[in-house]
């Protein structure tokens, strides 16, 4: 085949410097063709000086044996090779010409280029493929571009050019590497953070369940917690730090271990949210993050929360019907400046409640409406232990190992207990009416309930004596209104007294002459657990516990 004899497809200089090569007549230039470029430059009278041969004297075939970039022509529909040039022939050796595609060229059907040859070949366009690894690990880019081949009785045909791009594509996988291996780090680093085991409080059951982002996404700063407060309360928290990887990871950490300790004071949900949000703004003014605290006490019955911009709390009850916890919410964490209110949704016996990040619900080509009341759909039909309600509406809303965000999911149920279950579940309570005369009575009432509930000598004696130290203790630095609280769950015995009185009790050491201050150092010293605090309307509650033996 003559190879300079190249159609139209060529660029005109090419051409024409293709027929000149051959000694035939250069075709007249159509009027949409482009003129040839030649290099002249004007003398003083005005005419061009030639400075150097023109693109139009250039032999093709000897430009495209220099360049270092792998030519080859293939034509007909069994891309019978045509030619190669010499960077060609040093990749991959020298190439039989007049033999198919398939058999002369196979390090392109390797890569899968073959089926490329015949689409450019049937639509006349070229076409591109990016870094394709080849045989002896090198990479090239790829463009395969329709040409006419006169000498052939095809006359179709394909010119391969490959450019070399192996540093690229080595780079680019490095880059890749490096990525893997650093959201490896952000997603380790995220799991470490958040609670290997989740604290299982009386009255709750409760499980949780982590998903991070997919592949091609960093790891982000969703966290959970639960925190058992004491006197049978539990605290649930559920938050997502803005941005992704590593530092998102390391906010959230503080943030969560902030949390803890936080709750370990027994404030207010908004309380604690107002702590949250100045330590985010010391940690990075930069970072926000968004946020529910949730309180959850079984003498009320009802969750009580306050959230910093995070998503509304779902909880169904027992009936089924699905209610959406919408009011009181602020901005998030780190923006500072406001103050957040507490408020609350009933979460009584056969109730479940879920917390979730915005990656459950948030989709692109959705409203986040739209995907929170698919959740709420999801939620009424999922029922089942706390687990398998988690498990259930991550699968109902369509997340993945793909998936483009991290999903955290907190589900807590408060069982309704009857029959024997149940009686492992009592409250009892008295109102202290009255002067010093509600001390005797506090003890008759201790003594009767816990001998009802059939506790042991040791533990009937304890108990009494924790209510009477606890209800002196009020009555001599407390205010009404007064109330002696038992309670017993399946693991322990709590004896609760409250009052109008918003000052604290702390444990001191008491001088052999003080006639007070060791009410609250026997508590300590026979109760597994003590504390106190303030009440949200008002005044506080001191409570103490005794575990109970478990049985066998």
């Amino acid at each position: 085949m003559n190879f300079t004899r190249w159609s139209a497809r060529l660029p005109g200089t090419q051409r024409r410097a293709a027929a000149r090569a051959d000694g035939l007549p250069t075709a007249l230039p159509s009027e949409s063709s482009v003129p040839a470029a030649r290099a002249e430059r004007p003398n003083a009278e005005g005419t061009s000086v030639a400075l150097a041969p023109a693109v139009d004297e250039l032999p093709v075939r000897e430009v495209l044996d220099r360049i270092p970039a792998l030519v080859a022509l293939v034509h007909g529909p069994e891309h019978r090779l045509a030619y190669v040039n010499d960077a060609y022939v040093t990749a991959f050796g020298v190439r039989p010409p007049g033999e198919p595609a398939r058999e002369a060229l196979p390090e392109l059907a390797e890569i899968g280029l073959l089926p490329l040859l015949d689409q450019v070949l049937r639509s006349s366009k070229p076409r591109t493929v990016k870094s394709r690894k080849v045989p002896g690990g090198r990479s090239y880019t790829f463009t395969c571009t329709p040409v006419e081949v006169s000498a052939t009785p095809e006359g179709g045909g394909v010119l391969i050019f490959a450019a070399d791009v192996t540093d690229h594509a080595e780079a680019a996988e490095r880059l890749r590497a490096s990525e893997r291996r650093q959201r490896e780090t952000a997603v380790t680093l995220q799991r470490s953070l958040l609670p290997q085991e989740l604290e299982e409080p009386d009255d709750l059951r409760v499980a949780a369940t982590y998903h991070p982002g997919g592949t091609e996404a960093a790891v982000g700063g969703d966290w959970y917690d639960v925190i058992t407060l004491g006197g049978g309360r539990t605290a649930l928290v559920i938050g997502d730090v803005m941005g992704r990887g590593i530092r998102a990871a390391a906010v959230m950490g503080q943030l969560r271990t902030a949390v803890r300790a936080y709750a370990r004071l027994d404030l207010p949900p908004h309380e604690v949210l107002q702590l949250l949000d100045g330590l985010a703004m010391e940690i990075d003014a930069n970072q926000i993050a968004t946020c529910v605290y949730a309180v959850h006490d079984p003498n009320e019955g009802r969750l009580v929360y306050a959230s910093a911009g995070h998503l509304p709390i779902l909880v169904r009850d027992e009936s089924g019907t699905v209610h959406r916890a919408d009011e009181p919410t602020g901005p998030p964490l780190g923006t500072g400046g406001w103050m957040h209110a507490s408020g609350s949704v009933p979460l009584g016996p056969g109730s479940t409640a879920v917390l979730y990040t915005d990656g459950l619900v948030e989709r692109r080509d959705a409203d986040l409406d739209e995907g929170i009341a698919s959740l709420e759909g999801a939620l009424a039909g999922a029922t089942g232990t706390p687990q398998v309600v988690c498990d259930r509406l991550v699968r109902s809303m369509g997340v993945t190992a793909e998936h483009d965000d991290d999903v955290a999911v907190l589900v807590l149920q408060h069982p309704a207990r009857t029959g024997p279950d149940g009686d492992l579940f009592r409250n009892a309570a008295l109102e202290l009416l009255g002067g010093t005369e509600a001390a005797p009575r506090a003890r008759a009432f201790a003594s009767g309930v816990l001998t009802s509930w059939r506790f042991a000598p040791d533990l009937h004696d304890l108990g009494v004596l924790a209510a009477s130290e606890l209800v002196a203790n009020s009555l001599q630095h407390g205010t009404p209104p007064m109330r002696l609280r038992l309670r017993r769950t399946d693991r322990r015995l709590i004896v609760e007294v409250t009052d109008g009185d918003d000052h604290l009790p702390r444990r001191r050491r008491a001088e052999p002459a003080d006639e007070s201050g060791r009410g609250i150092a026997i508590i300590a010293t026979i109760a597994s657990n003590w504390g106190s605090r303030r009440a949200p309307g008002g005044g506080k509650a001191v409570w103490c516990e005794f575990a109970l033996p478990r049985t066998t």
